[in-house]
């Protein structure tokens, strides 16, 4: 809402290597940058899926979700992995894989999306190619506002063609 904060981590930009990280799926499984895959992936990071805008981007991603099929969508917030799955659950979220960031922030400080003073994560949308290079970064810059959603999904479109 207008207030600074300070970011941790790099500012990554297009054609970095995506950094490794080790998140908790809804099974409390570690997950990191391998165990995503090999594919396309869309790393939609959100605050907590408890706020307006986060619902609506990771319902948003939800849907596009099921129509890119060789696509992998994950949202990443602080969000215990508990109350991701209930969220999920209560609104029928089904085509995005769920990763918490609470234990470490590892994916938080790994891709500059760590807010110092919250210890929650910004705003921010990352597509990685199969080969674990980043093809498009956004960080948005006021927390309250949605991402560029159609340049998003076009760029991981354009990856996995």
């Amino acid at each position: 809402m207008g207030n600074p904060f300070t970011l941790l981590g790099p500012e990554l930009k297009a054609g970095d290597k995506a950094p490794d990280f080790t998140s908790l799926d809804n099974g409390l499984k570690a997950v990191t940058l391998a165990d995503t895959g090999n594919g396309v992936r869309v790393f939609s990071v959100v605050p907590s899926l408890d706020t307006p805008v986060c619902d609506m981007q990771t319902k948003r991603f939800n849907d596009e979700a099921g129509k890119m099929g060789d696509v992998t969508i994950y949202t990443v917030s602080m969000d215990l992995p508990f109350a991701q799955k209930r969220w999920c659950g209560a609104f029928g979220v089904d085509h995005v894989k769920m990763l918490s960031d609470h234990r470490d922030a590892s994916f938080g400080q790994a891709f500059g999306t760590l807010i110092k003073e919250l210890r929650v994560l910004s705003r921010a949308i990352f597509v990685v190619d199969k080969n674990n290079v980043i093809r498009y970064v956004e960080y948005v810059k006021e927390v309250s506002e949605h991402p560029n959603y159609d340049a998003a999904i076009a760029a991981a479109r354009a990856a996995s063609a």
